[in-house]
């Protein structure tokens, strides 16, 4: 079961943190540095309309909700856009990662994270491991679905 969106929380977390369009996975992880309890999470969104496809995208969740930093920055309303997790962390396991990603491929930005390889290729370029071919598909299917109906409906 989905957990619900935070809207209001989202909006403040966003505000506190300087969150910015088009870096939900850095908005993700000084959302998740600045709230406690909480963990980062990558997946990917599905929304009513344009793209038609899914989204890769990371968030924060509590116990209860969802917490969105780039909420603000999408251009759907929070009524049409359902959230695909494909893996999650801590905060410490996060800083981990970032840690070793930042030593061995210090040219690379560490976010998103993908995982050890072997890979599964999904999309067009993306990359990750089974999880996030499982999140990727029922992303694809929810984006069919609403999408679909708005087909019906024109």
């Amino acid at each position: 079961m989905n957990k619900p969106l935070d809207e209001a929380l989202s909006t403040e977390i966003a505000q506190s943190i300087k969150s910015k369009a088009k870096k939900p996975f850095d908005n993700a992880y000084k959302a998740l540095l600045a709230t406690k309890g909480a963990s980062y999470v990558q997946g990917f969104l599905a929304v009513k309309g344009k793209p038609y496809q899914p989204i890769e995208h990371a968030w924060i969740e509590l116990e209860n909700s969802i917490i969105d930093p780039t909420l603000p920055y999408l251009k759907h309303s929070p009524q049409n856009i359902w959230y695909f997790a494909a893996q999650s962390f801590s905060v410490k396991e996060l800083k981990d990662i970032l840690e070793e990603s930042k030593e061995d491929y210090p040219e690379d930005d560490p976010l998103p994270v993908y995982g050890d390889a072997p890979y599964e290729y999904y999309g067009d370029v993306m990359l990750g491991g089974k999880e996030y071919q499982q999140a990727f598909d029922a992303a694809m299917a929810k984006c069919k679905e609403v999408n679909q109906r708005i087909g019906e409906n024109n």
